[in-house]
């Protein structure tokens, strides 16, 4: 099919083509991952514009004997295909049992470090630098990081401690900002040769040697620094200069030619640089060129007329409840303002960055940051609804103790993509919120069970005078009840519902469980209760202890781990009451989630009206 590619079996295998032959590949490659991401939903724009730097990285270095670590992961398709992956990508992306959509070192011998979430690259790569250096291997280490990776603060720290320790690392900044110049001009190419060049660089050390370590040496090199970094303020490279790294670039990234020939004089100069790329997110696909956000991850597509197979949403997605109310609270109380860490289109918010731009901000891939920025905001009167992906709050865990929490703060932290979230794989999985933030005192945590009760929660958590409260809610559509036409409701914080009563097993259940607890109940009417613990923290008490009185048997059921989750908070209560009642978990365990469609790691683990059954059934044979 690929006159090429179908021959690329391992990164040797491209070592002998010439120039046209590695431009001829890197079409093949886009028209692969097009191919392939057409029916196998995955990140496009961002490998799309990449292929020219991974096919150069390949061609330049060998690894796996040199390092390549990928920042994201978003952009490393092309790494995959080349490195003996090529079959299982096209027929396994992202699927049960198949190649993941990020590197991932249990898979290949070429994934030297694994990458999903951003920023990682430049410490893990300082990691292996030092670990070369002090048992003597001569590997070379080169980190790629883009997809606005670099406004992470990890990826500064990295920078920092490369800079300082004198890492002998090379930095691949894979810009595709479109809002950069792309005019890179002659006189700059003749200084990007200049310096790369082998002879320059020989010739540089030769004249550092002669001079030795004297005054005339400390003085040539100041007055070389000031220039060069005159020069290089033209470029923007100062403050990666001023961080201890040598700044080249930028380079056209999409050029392979020029690529090739940057890496290569790059190869063999010692200590911490960057190269700084130049690259078009989407490059090679007209649509995604043109829209590069909605073609980031466009789901399923026909690669031929660049129609998007979108998916009939038959109720509302809980992000698109979200955005509507945040937007009509916001007009309801100016004290309103909305937080994302570089997902306004996908938690929602780009609704409010249209209405109300003034009070909506988008900090960039930052999660640390945005929880202090919320937390500044509430000490100063505002009412922040910070929205984070659950998976990604796993960063900001010290910020929303010691600066939110700590300080009772009325921050309101939505958590989006809560439980099993399904493809992206066990780096993306929200899991852990519930058990990571129970145990911290002042924390509020609610799990709405629909969307309504999602806009209910939202108006609670606005006029709750402490924080931080927590509204977690899963990826996906919610139930279908009419929350536009239902008026607000404080729900008491704390405060549980009753669904259904039983007289044999109770069900405590939170979040959209609840719906699956309710249907597999009424196959039991008057045996099985149904709970809806909406707030994990702080539990209903009271009617905890109704139940215990009541019931011989509780199953507990969550969205989320069970160990630390509500079924860990049910047991320390009865344990603590000293109740006589077993208390059977349905959860996630203790494991990590490997990619599958949702519906099915939700059936894999119980949390769903069959799962539901099963276990009911399960208690009544043991009962007997």
């Amino acid at each position: 099919m690929y006159e090429l590619l179908d021959k690329i079996n391992s990164p040797a295998d491209i070592k002998g083509l010439g120039t046209a032959e590695l431009r001829q590949l890197c079409d093949e490659i886009r028209s692969c991952i097009i191919e392939c991401c057409s029916g196998h939903p995955g990140h496009l724009a961002s490998s799309l514009g990449a292929v020219e730097l991974i096919v150069g990285m390949h061609y330049v270095f060998d690894a796996p004997a040199d390092k390549l670590i990928f920042d994201v992961g978003h952009q490393a398709y092309a790494h995959k295909i080349l490195t003996g992956r090529r079959e299982a990508f096209r027929e396994t992306l992202r699927e049960e049992g198949g190649i993941s959509g990020f590197p991932r070192r249990s898979e290949s011998e070429y994934d030297c470090f694994g990458a999903g979430h951003s920023s990682t690259s430049v410490s893990a790569a300082l990691g292996f630098a030092c670990a070369s250096r002090l048992t003597g291997r001569e590997e070379k280490v080169i980190a790629m990081i883009g997809d606005g990776a670099m406004t992470g603060g990890l990826a500064f720290e990295g920078l920092n401690n490369a800079g300082a320790g004198n890492a002998d690392l090379l930095i691949l900044l894979n810009d595709n900002n479109q809002s950069i110049d792309g005019n890179i001009g002659a006189m700059h190419e003749h200084l990007l040769k200049l310096s790369t060049s082998a002879s320059y660089n020989n010739f540089k050390n030769s004249v550092w040697t002669a001079l030795g370590e004297g005054r005339f040496r400390r003085f040539i090199q100041r007055w070389l620094r000031s220039l060069k970094s005159w020069m290089v303020k033209r470029t923007g490279g100062d403050v990666f200069e001023s961080l201890g790294f040598r700044y080249f670039g930028p380079i056209d990234g999409n050029n392979m030619e020029e690529v090739v020939n940057a890496l290569r004089r790059l190869r063999d100069i010692k200590g911490p640089r960057i190269l700084h790329c130049l690259t078009l997110k989407g490059k090679g696909y007209p649509a995604a060129e043109k829209d590069p956000t909605t073609w980031h991850a466009p789901g399923r597509f026909n690669p031929e007329t660049a129609e998007r197979h979108t998916e009939g949403h038959v109720h509302d997605r809980y992000q698109d409840v979200f955005g509507e109310v945040l937007c009509d609270l916001a007009r309801r109380d100016r004290r309103v303002i909305g937080i994302t860490p570089a997902m306004a289109h996908g938690c929602g918010m780009s609704r409010l960055a249209s209405e109300q731009p003034d009070r909506f901000f988008d900090v960039g891939i930052e999660e640390e940051h945005a929880v202090t920025f919320a937390a500044g905001l509430a000490a100063a009167g505002m009412k922040p609804f910070c929205n984070i992906y659950s998976s990604f709050v796993q960063r900001a865990y010290d910020e929303v103790i010691h600066d939110v929490a700590l300080q009772e703060l009325p921050v309101v932290l939505c958590l989006d993509r809560a439980g099993l979230v399904g493809e992206d794989g066990a780096t993306h999985q929200g899991a852990y919120d519930i058990a990571a933030f129970r145990c911290i005192p002042n924390v509020i945590i609610s799990c709405p069970r629909n969307e309504t009760e999602l806009k209910n929660l939202m108006y609670s958590a606005l006029e709750s005078p402490k924080g931080p409260y927590i509204i977690r809610y899963p990826r996906g559509m919610g139930e279908g009840a009419d929350w536009r036409g239902a008026e607000y409701e404080l729900v008491p914080t704390g405060s549980a519902e009753t669904l259904a009563e039983g007289s044999e097993i109770a069900i405590i259940a939170t979040g959209p469980a609840v719906n699956r607890a309710l249907e597999a109940a009424s196959g039991y009417p008057g045996r099985v209760g149904v709970y809806n613990f909406r707030f994990v923290k702080p539990l209903d008490e009271e009617l905890l202890s109704h139940i215990a009185s009541k019931y011989g048997s509780i199953i507990t059921v969550e969205d989320g781990s069970l160990k630390g989750g509500l079924y860990g908070a049910v047991c320390e209560f009865m344990m603590a009451s000293g109740a006589a009642v077993r208390v059977e978990g349905i959860g996630i365990g203790d494991m990590f989630v490997e990619q599958a469609r949702q519906k099915d790691q939700q059936e894999a683990f119980g949390i769903s009206r069959r799962g539901i059954e099963k276990k009911i059934e399960k208690v009544f044979e043991e009962q007997k």
